[in-house]
């Protein structure tokens, strides 16, 4: 079967973000970040693993750009450490994590790939966490302030700006069940912490776009929800598992609004922030990896849903479905949902892990990974002929990484890494998508 076609200007590219490749956490003047205090907590990652080296991208980046220069790519989604531009929150940035940036971005321009940049990916500076982190509605001003100043050093370089990467995740996961940083177990009273990023966002394209940014978005993890039964019970879960995991950090950018069933949960006089949430967008990140199965909750469950594991697909060895169409699904659904709202798409992240070896021939075969992205690609070109405007798609990942709460274990990347002697190899999935965005 023939492979689906995208038009000339598509672009295409990769990501990764600071803390799960750079390593250096102690070096260039870089304070400690919340998920340097989590990883040192014992118990919180698997293995008892740490970031303090990752890929070390900090020392090795150049290799790196080379590598995706080979590959071909039009950009690189890469994210800024807050901790290594203001190491204590606030007030005048580190210069020696401006001028890294400054090189990294340089190189890039250099190698003729478009940076786009993530003002954050999780890695709050640990002082702002000790003032509240984003149960504070101060740290939406705090990160106004970080932005203004990576808008004024990189805006002429930078090709698209993202200022919060998954704000979803660091709710949920960071706040509402403590698998991540910074470990917070609240349940439904985490909901605030979605507004204060939403309130963050929008005064950071503010702030960016007062800088002279051009090509500012968003970039939100985003899973369409399925209920385990056609039953009143489940789909009442379904639409409130939906407002909490889609809608609670889409209506507010793209609608100026929040979904009602959420209101009791949001702080009070949220409506006053919603016209400085809602500025308007030059595009809208999706970053998709699967669907969501839920049902009614069961007895003894305070929450309003059940989540339940989507059976029948393929497994990564980060235990996610493989499921192509939902993201089809997605697309489509969210185009009709927002209308002329929506503005043009980019699939910031879409990526699975396997567990990829280095064969004994030097390669590394991952036929599973190339199947997932034509799969998605594929269901990418279905939803552009369905009317959804997408203009780009990221694989995630550039390189194998720190995965967060889970380690080393799960590999992502179009490139092997061995993380003890840091050698790089670009797996076959690598040469495939190298073929791909060449036109080869």
């Amino acid at each position: 079967m023939e492979f689906p076609t995208f038009p000339p200007d598509f672009l295409w590219g990769v990501s990764t973000s600071a803390f799960q490749i750079e390593g250096a956490t102690k070096e260039g003047g870089r304070g400690p970040s919340i998920w340097d205090t989590f990883t040192a907590t014992e118990g919180k990652v698997a293995r008892g693993e740490n970031a303090d080296v990752a890929a070390d991208h900090y020392h090795r980046y150049p290799e790196d750009i080379a590598l995706m220069a080979e590959l071909g790519v039009d950009a690189y989604r890469l994210s800024i450490a807050w901790p290594r531009i203001q190491p204590t929150g606030s007030g005048r940035p580190n210069p020696a994590g401006l001028s890294f940036y400054d090189k990294l971005i340089d190189a890039v321009c250099e190698a003729g790939i478009a940076p786009v940049v993530t003002l954050y990916h999780w890695d709050s500076p640990q002082v702002i966490e000790d003032d509240g982190g984003w149960l504070s509605r101060g740290t939406a001003d705090r990160f106004a302030e970080y932005a203004a100043i990576l808008g004024a050093r990189f805006a002429d370089r930078v090709k698209l700006w993202i200022p919060l990467n998954e704000p979803m995740v660091m709710s949920i996961y960071g706040y509402a069940i403590g698998e991540y940083a910074p470990g917070k177990t609240l349940l439904l009273d985490a909901i605030p912490t979605a507004h204060h990023q939403a309130l963050a966002h929008g005064k950071a394209v503010q702030a960016l776009r007062a800088a002279g940014a051009t090509g500012v978005g968003t970039a939100n993890n985003h899973s369409p929800v399925w209920p385990a039964a056609d039953t009143p019970a489940d789909r009442a879960a379904g639409a409130w598992l939906d407002a909490l995991i889609n809608r609670l950090y889409a209506d507010p950018v793209l609608l100026g609004s929040y979904p009602e069933e959420l209101h009791p949960y949001l702080p009070e006089g949220f409506a006053d922030d919603l016209p400085a949430i809602a500025q308007p967008l030059d595009f809208y990140g999706v970053n998709y990896y699967e669907p969501q199965g839920v049902a009614a909750p069961g007895e003894g469950n305070p929450l309003p849903f059940e989540l339940r594991p989507i059976e029948g697909y393929p497994m990564t060895t980060n235990d996610s479905p493989i499921v192509p169409h939902g993201l089809r699904e997605l697309l489509v659904s969210f185009h009709e949902r927002y209308r002329d709202r929506l503005p043009p798409v980019h699939i910031t992240e879409n990526g699975c892990s396997f567990a990829d070896e280095v064969d004994a021939d030097g390669t590394v075969r991952d036929p599973e990974r190339v199947d997932f992205l034509a799969g998605h690609l594929g269901a990418v070109r279905e939803a552009m002929d369905a009317g959804v405007d997408v203009r780009g798609y990221f694989v995630w990942s550039l390189l194998d990484n720190f995965e967060w709460s889970k380690g080393y274990a799960p590999r992502f990347g179009l490139v092997h890494v061995d993380y003890e002697t840091q050698r790089r190899t670009p797996k076959d999935s690598f040469h495939w998508y190298r073929k791909l965005v060449r036109h080869e």
